[in-house]
């Protein structure tokens, strides 16, 4: 008997959940030779807390009840049943908390078998033709710590006989309760079972459908030898009240589980399958979900390449969990790719993706769906050239940069309010990086997964990220190891990134004089230049696209104006000057002189664009190169 209080009390301990049972006592021999009457002892193990959460120990307690009301054990039996099963959404837990309520109260055995439909959370067929669906074994419990009537393992199918007590229960829908011997007919068919229960002396079998809302789930098998009284009518009521109140909690689970699945078959469907190789970073990433019971959550992650060789790093969290967090993200990823495109500076694309959540929520608030609208966001713009990083956040935890030869840095970005707020402003800071530095942006479940102490959080990472010259898969698995549990309570997702540098002789720049005669002398320079290169191939093609956009700034902006080539894994051309206007591709007449410059330069260049700054803007333009020209990594 301290076997079983020791077995129920650690189950209470640690699951952290308040574990009732009812046994039955053996009836002793009295003092006067005779037997005392038979006795069940109900049993709660309650598990004890301190301020912090932290489980210090069991209060155990005990009532006996007197075995001579059959009916008082059992309506004790039904509240303790109410009480221990259904205390999660999480389908195995549920179908093991039916087999304790069962064990060893009503039967010596009992095995719970659910359709594999129910086990990969669809919707189960309301008829159960009588050979085909399979049955899997969900959960079983024995008297004997050996468990010797076992003979199919947790998670493997159950092959009972077409003529077996199982598959007539599915396939009626009605209990099946029969005595058992060795002349038992189905028996025949399954020798493996007809030796087991024959062994041990097995005397009654009952069988019950797990059904809740018109649907079969499963069924639940209940074996007697020990208890030498064989299964009648009152037991059988019981075992259907119990099983059709377990049954609820399992179509709930089973319910709960579907819509987990769909969220997450979302969320990952809209995070980048594959993110796309750059040569200013070398990026790995990962994306944890939590179990089933926290929900899905809006943790994304993405690597935007931008103009002028250089590259956004992204890493956001949309507030809520479920299928509405994850269609949220999809959204928001999407837009933060559209005004990254735009070539927006960090702390301006977050005011536009700030107006963006917030049309969002007044969207959910008029159509009264009731669901939270809001996020968090970083935004990182690293520039290979200028050896720097552009860093704004909306509520979001500060990226970490390891360098090679300084401690880890949590540099000291302006807090922007979270995305959602509406009409506040945010701030982007620059970041000074030095080459082989690895930047890491991730989520607050990445931080507060150590016991919700952020600092001691911050402190994990840092050691997760010491030594940046390793391999970035395995510092990633090293983050995951250090800082989170084997069951995160929060989605998690992260981004590492190693920074490469672009050498100065892969870029060359000149100033041009706001002179249309300035215009052949710079053309000349960018050629010569190219063929130091090696890139004669892409001469003429170049030589078209800088005399366009050089005459365009010369005739209808204002100084100073700049040319820059950037030799990267394409070609990139680049014309800066001082005017904030900027041409528009237009269709340019049969009787126009001009306004066809803009669209040649568009047909010849892959990609083609304008960005602003402070002090003007820049058209660029790339164009592809030959692979072995374009393959290059600085």
């Amino acid at each position: 008997m301290r076997q079983v209080v020791t077995r129920h009390a650690r189950q209470a301990l640690l699951s952290g959940q308040c574990h009732v049972t009812l046994e039955p006592v053996p009836p002793r021999r009295g003092p006067a030779g005779g037997h005392r009457p038979g006795r069940s002892r109900l049993r709660t193990f309650v598990p004890l807390f301190d301020g912090s959460g932290r489980t210090l120990g069991v209060c155990y307690a005990a009532l006996d009840v007197t075995g001579q009301d059959p009916a008082r054990e059992r309506l004790a039996l039904v509240n303790a049943a109410g009480a221990h099963i259904g205390t999660t959404l999480d389908l195995d837990r549920t179908v093991r908390e039916l087999a304790e309520v069962m064990v060893p109260q009503v039967a010596d055995f009992v095995a719970i078998d659910l359709l594999d439909a129910v086990t990969e959370a669809a919707a189960p067929a309301d008829r159960a033709a009588s050979g085909g669906p399979t049955l899997r074994r969900a959960a079983h419990l024995s008297i004997r710590e050996d468990q010797p009537e076992v003979i199919v393992a947790i998670g493997e199918p159950t092959r009972y006989p077409a003529c077996s007590p199982q598959r007539r229960c599915l396939a009626t829908g009605l209990t099946v309760r029969e005595t058992v011997d060795a002349t038992t007919p189905w028996l025949v068919h399954d020798p493996r079972r007809w030796k087991t229960m024959i062994r041990l002396g097995v005397h009654t079998h009952l069988v019950v459908p797990l059904r809740a809302r018109g649907i079969t789930m499963g069924v639940v098998t209940l074996l007697r030898w020990q208890n030498a009284a064989p299964f009648d009518a009152d037991d059988m009521l019981l075992v259907e009240d119990l099983v059709a109140r377990a049954a609820v909690c399992v179509d709930n689970a089973r319910r709960f589980a579907r819509e987990h699945q769909a969220a997450l078959t979302l969320q990952t469907s809209l995070l980048p399958p594959a993110l796309p190789e750059h040569s200013a970073v070398e990026v790995a990433h990962r994306y944890l979900p939590t179990d089933a019971e926290a929900g899905v959550g809006g943790d994304w992650y993405d690597v935007i390449p931008l103009s002028g060789a250089r590259v956004a790093l992204v890493v956001g969290d949309v507030v809520g969990h479920g299928l509405h967090a994850a269609a949220g993200m999809g959204r928001l990823r999407a837009a933060v790719q559209t005004l990254a495109d735009l070539d927006l500076a960090p702390d301006e694309l977050l005011a536009r993706l700030d107006d963006l959540v917030v049309r969002l929520a007044e969207e959910a608030e008029a159509a009264d769906q009731g669901a939270v609208v809001g996020a968090t966001c970083v935004y990182a713009v690293y520039d290979p050239i200028a050896r720097e990083i552009v860093v704004a956040r909306a509520g979001h935890p500060s990226p970490a940069i390891a360098h090679l030869t300084e401690p880890v840095e949590f540099p000291d970005i302006p807090a922007g309010p979270p995305l959602g707020l509406g009409g506040l402003p945010f701030e982007s800071a620059v970041v000074p990086v030095e080459e082989g530095s690895v930047i890491a942006l991730y989520t607050d479940g990445l931080i507060e997964a150590s016991d919700r102490d952020v600092d001691v959080g911050m402190e994990r990472l840092c050691f997760a990220l010491a030594h940046p010259d390793r391999p970035l898969e395995e510092i990633c698995d090293t983050m995951v190891r250090t800082l989170l549990p084997a069951r995160p309570r929060d989605d998690v997702a992260f981004l590492v990134a190693r920074t490469h540098v672009l050498s100065a002789d892969r870029v060359a720049s000149w100033e041009v004089p706001g002179d249309p005669a300035a215009v052949p002398a710079a053309r000349s320079a960018a050629v010569a230049q190219l063929s130091r290169w090696g890139l004669e191939d892409v001469a003429f093609s170049t030589e078209l696209i800088v005399s366009e956009l050089l005459t365009n700034a010369v005739r209808h902006a204002c100084g100073p104006i700049g040319l820059r080539l950037i030799h990267e894994r394409v070609l990139i051309c680049e014309v800066s000057d001082g005017s904030s206007t900027s041409p528009h591709l237009r269709r340019a007449r049969s009787t126009d002189e001009g306004g066809r410059g803009l669209f040649l330069v568009a047909q010849i260049a892959q990609r083609w664009g304008t960005r602003y700054c402070d002090e003007g803007k820049t058209i660029w333009a790339e164009q592809p190169l030959p692979r072995e020209h374009g393959t290059h990594r600085p």
